[in-house]
């Protein structure tokens, strides 16, 4: 539908203020890049203010994974706002809440049997750290105070999550000398089947070194995410499961993601069979409505956490447990789990192995990779994200490159044309 004349103005009045004053994600406010200001969003495409429709390439940022304007988890919200949008978790209750919880605790890996619900994937992470530090204090333990992370990984923002960042590589460099010195293992070999013996020999004797100033390991499991989109053998778990279990180490995974169903298993931990002692969930948790996350635990590391000196988990949100959120995650979940969605999530991959193949003779493509709905070309050379995304653009598409990757991670409804459009844009966009 065509804009009238002062709506098109009152677009770039709004467009102007965001520009001179508004920040966006990894962007400078002295020299912001350009951004499109989106009008409505139904199914899987964004509708812009100049009345262009283009598909979401991006779930959002991975976390819309029915789409948007979803008549289920609309509706969930409707019917809590009417009877409940917000009221403090602090001695007090409700249903949502408890209902989310018994889910997750059904639906998550073996022994996972406690949950604290964060207001975002970040502070799920600064909440797993707190557990395991605590953890080690209760168990009588205090001088393990380091975490094990590993190159290429990436967990968040906020400076706990920053510290178990890639320390060289990742987006937190500038901030070392201020943040906790932690310890830091070789990324796992790149490939769902790749040969892992002198890697697990690595890390099996960096992890004997430190045992004793080693609290836990934090991992996002055979997907790392913003470090690279760097896929590799489920097998590595099962080494790091033993190896923790071996020296005391409580073993962390962030599945903020990877979780509900986006590398084909509903939790990537799935794929090796492991579970770990600590987990993060966020992102697709509430399908992309409502920021919500939560940070699980086993009862083990539970009553370790009542043992410590405060003898109660040092954390709380304002907005813990927000009914409204609760609500529309729960309602996503049950959405996902009443639907054949790995059916869905392997018709996505076939696509994309389909349609992003051809990039391998592209120049400048050094590799592509395919997991569940997952999509990535890597390039020889950084990115140019503003190039790269208004070509996209220019074919119906909406990406958000980043380092050196182009790559796609759609929403599971996703049909399959439009999963060839996306295909054909990001090589359009790599070879222009």
């Amino acid at each position: 539908m065509a804009l009238a004349q002062s709506d098109i103005l009152a677009s770039q009045q709004l467009l102007e203020f965001d520009r001179e004053h508004l920040w966006h994600p990894y962007t400078s406010m002295t020299g912001p890049t350009p951004v499109r200001m989106v009008r409505s969003a139904s199914g899987v495409r964004l509708t812009l203010t100049d009345g262009h429709e283009v598909i979401d390439a991006m779930s959002s940022w991975w976390c819309a994974i029915h789409g948007y304007r979803h008549p289920v988890l609309d509706q969930a919200l409707r019917d809590q706002a009417a009877t409940m949008s917000h009221v403090m978790y602090g001695g007090l209750t409700h249903e949502p809440a408890i209902r989310l919880g018994q889910r997750l605790v059904e639906i998550t890996p073996p022994g996972l049997e406690h949950v604290f619900f964060a207001d975002s994937g970040s502070v799920s992470v600064e909440v797993a750290l707190k557990m395991a530090l605590q953890y080690q204090r209760g168990t009588g333990r205090p001088e393990r105070t380091r975490v094990l992370a590993f190159e290429g990984g990436y967990h968040g923002d906020t400076f706990g999550a920053m510290s178990v960042c890639d320390p060289v590589g990742g987006m937190h460099s500038m901030f070392t000398g201020i943040l906790a010195s932690q310890v830091f293992a070789d990324r796992p070999p790149a490939g769902f089947d790749a040969d892992i013996g002198a890697w697990a020999d690595g890390v099996r004797a960096l992890i004997e070194r430190h045992a004793d100033e080693l609290a836990a390991m934090i991992i996002e499991p055979v997907l790392q995410g913003a470090g690279g989109m760097h896929v590799y053998n489920p097998a590595c778990l099962r080494v790091l499961r033993e190896a923790c279990d071996e020296h005391g180490l409580l073993l962390i995974f962030d599945e903020i993601a990877t979780g509900f169903g986006r590398t084909g298993e509903l939790f990537a931990a799935g794929h090796a069979g492991v579970a770990p002692d600590l987990m993060c969930v966020g992102k697709a948790l509430t399908g992309g409505y409502l920021t919500m996350a939560a940070a699980l635990c086993t009862s083990r590391v539970a009553h370790g956490i009542g043992e410590s000196e405060s003898g109660v988990l040092m954390h709380g949100p304002t907005f813990m447990a927000n009914p409204l959120a609760a609500a529309v995650a729960l309602a996503s979940i049950d959405l996902l789990l009443s639907s054949d969605w790995q059916r869905e999530v392997r018709r996505i991959e076939r696509g994309l192995r389909t349609g992003l193949d051809p990039a391998f003779n592209l120049p400048g493509v050094v590799d592509v990779r395919t997991l569940g709905a997952v999509g990535v070309l890597q390039l020889e050379h950084p990115v140019d994200v503003t190039a790269v995304s208004a070509h996209a653009l220019e074919r119906g598409v909406w990406v958000r490159p980043f380092r050196d990757l182009v790559y796609t991670m759609p929403p599971y409804i996703t049909r399959d044309n439009d999963v060839a459009s996306i295909c054909t844009a990001l090589l359009g966009a790599v070879s222009s």
